[in-house]
């Protein structure tokens, strides 16, 4: 009898250690993430089950905000340590908010995780001093969108990948009259034409260099589209987002091509009314140099749970994560072998659209932006306009910016 007692007593305090091993091995991670809407907020969601799918004691809750308030309550949540678990992040903005983010690079080197299968540029975007703060689940290089209909209109050959300055101008100008316009501009192209071309607007240093030779240079042809080539219309300087402006006007059909990145395809299908056709920007000498944008997930600093965090965010960029947004149109994903279920959805029926996007990744770089970068871009949006409309050269538009964004 005593010998039965013992056993029940061992087996007891057994199944209470079991029950206290198994309590605390579940992990709750919170995840903050942008929307845009309802369909989108699924994706994500779906995106968390799958963590738990894989590993059944780690649960995220994902709490969900539109992109211009999410940007507005990070530094806030940060300020009263309310960040979430994972935080997700714009490669944007990583120079802004890389301090609340874990390094992973000892994580990647302990477990050997494989990042040369994303498309380097991202991998570049989400570092910062070589340190990489996030991984990335989409990549966007910046390309041309055009009004197919109106090229073949005006005898406008389609525009090939890797097609030159001199190539782009001319059919801007052939694509310009009765009102319309060959080509929209926006104040914060600058730095996207100016990678392409190969000029420099922040130097070695990664300090803003916007008034050097190559700088001015870039600033002068971006200029000369509407001030002097005529090609482009004049932009709002305060009230409407300038990008918006751009974007309605080649919806309607009143400009014939202007830059944007991949993400928009998907909402401009059901605006457009003529046949929508990609090509690259346009290079200046040499090889394009295409710069791209993403979005990744990070591991907060203050995160109690940082090692679910790090599983979680592998599953949450994993192939099998990523070709699911990409078959809901949602992103062009991070990992180069995912990218083909992207192009059968977001891209079908979109002219050259896999073959300047792929060209495009293939002579992509890093987006080199400052710390200040946000500030800088204000500034673009408030000194470019007058000088599109010949009110000031591009010299002194550049460093009336320089010395606005030291201060």
């Amino acid at each position: 009898m005593k010998v039965l007692k013992k056993t029940l007593l061992l087996a007891a305090i057994g199944s209470s250690l079991f029950a206290t091993a198994a309590s605390a091995e579940q992990v709750n991670l919170t995840w903050q993430m942008w929307t845009g809407s309802e369909t989108d907020t699924k994706s994500w969601q779906h995106l968390a089950e799958m963590v738990t799918a894989k590993y059944p004691d780690i649960k995220v809750t994902l709490t969900t905000t539109g992109w211009v308030d999410y940007w507005t309550r990070l530094p806030v949540l940060a300020a009263s340590g309310q960040l979430a678990d994972i935080v997700s992040m714009q490669s944007l903005r990583m120079p802004n908010f890389y301090s609340l983010l874990e390094p992973l690079n000892d994580r990647i080197e302990a477990d050997k995780f494989d990042v040369g299968a994303f498309t380097p540029s991202i991998i570049g975007g989400m570092s910062v001093d070589k340190q990489l703060y996030g991984l990335p689940y989409d990549v966007g290089p910046w390309v041309i969108y055009y009004n197919q209909d109106a090229l073949e209109a005006a005898g406008v050959p389609l525009p090939k990948p890797g097609w030159t300055l001199a190539e782009f101008t001319d059919a801007a100008k052939k694509l310009t009259k009765d009102g319309k316009y060959g080509f929209g501009i926006t104040p914060t192209n600058y730095s996207v034409l100016a990678a392409a071309w190969g000029d420099k607007y922040v130097n070695d240093a990664g300090e803003l260099d916007l008034t050097s030779t190559s700088a001015v240079a870039a600033a002068d042809r971006l200029i000369g589209f509407a001030a002097k080539d005529k090609i482009a219309p004049l932009v709002p300087s305060g009230g409407a987002n300038p990008g918006d402006v751009v974007q309605g006007r080649f919806n309607s059909g009143n400009v014939a091509m202007y830059i944007d990145g991949p993400w928009s395809i998907i909402g401009m299908k059901g605006q457009a009314k003529f046949k929508i056709g990609l090509t690259t920007l346009p290079r200046e000498e040499g090889e394009l140099s295409a710069v791209t944008a993403g979005s990744g997930f990070g591991i907060s600093t203050t995160s109690k749970n940082k090692d679910a965090a790090w599983k979680a965010i592998q599953v949450l960029t994993s192939p099998e994560a990523l070709s699911y947004l990409a078959e809901q149109g949602r992103a062009l994903p991070a990992r180069t072998a995912s990218q083909s279920a992207w192009y059968k959805v977001a891209a079908k029926d979109i002219t050259n659209g896999g073959e300047a996007i792929d060209y495009s990744l293939a002579h992509s770089v890093p987006y080199v932006i400052t710390n200040n970068w946000a500030a800088v871009e204000n500034l673009f949006n408030q000194y470019f306009p007058p000088a599109f409309a010949g009110s000031v050269d591009a010299k002194q538009t550049m460093e009336s910016i320089q010395s606005l964004a030291q201060q």
